[in-house]
């Protein structure tokens, strides 16, 4: 199995793009235009699309909030690097939903929704690595 783009559709693409360069340190990449921006990421494509152009693609109505059970994760390489950004992302408009906190399977985890309700898992994890790249390895 491949991911090579996830997409997620938004209502404000300027407004998102700048909430992602910001909360992330991204730019996006020379293929974005007015009506789509696309971020390179280590080995995979984050792209910010408007609802009502995704909806129209599909064919289907743009009614709905966006959530269909399933949240993204960034890993961190600290417990302080998810406060960080946590924080981060609130200033910019973000809304906390669950604030940082030890967790269960032994790690370091907030979440928060982006400006359009999607949920973002930020983790510490210390039982992963991260390669030269800053891709995440699985254990074995």
């Amino acid at each position: 199995m491949r991911v090579n783009i996830i997409t997620l559709s938004i209502t404000d693409l300027e407004k998102s793009t700048a909430f992602y360069q910001a909360a992330f340190g991204v730019e996006p990449a020379s293929m974005s235009n007015d009506n789509i921006t696309f971020f390179q990421l280590n080995g995979l494509v984050f792209s910010l699309y408007p609802k009502d152009k995704l909806a129209e693609d599909i064919g289907m109505k743009p009614e709905g909030n966006g959530i269909g059970g399933v949240t993204l994760a960034h890993n961190t390489k600290s417990e302080a690097e998810v406060d960080e950004l946590l924080n981060k992302a609130e200033a910019l408009g973000a809304k906390i939903i669950k604030s940082a906190q030890k967790v269960f399977w032994g790690g370091y985890s907030g979440y928060f929704s982006d400006l359009d309700g999607h949920l973002w898992e930020v983790a510490y994890n210390p039982f992963v690595e991260f390669d030269e790249r800053d891709i995440l390895k699985l254990s074995t």
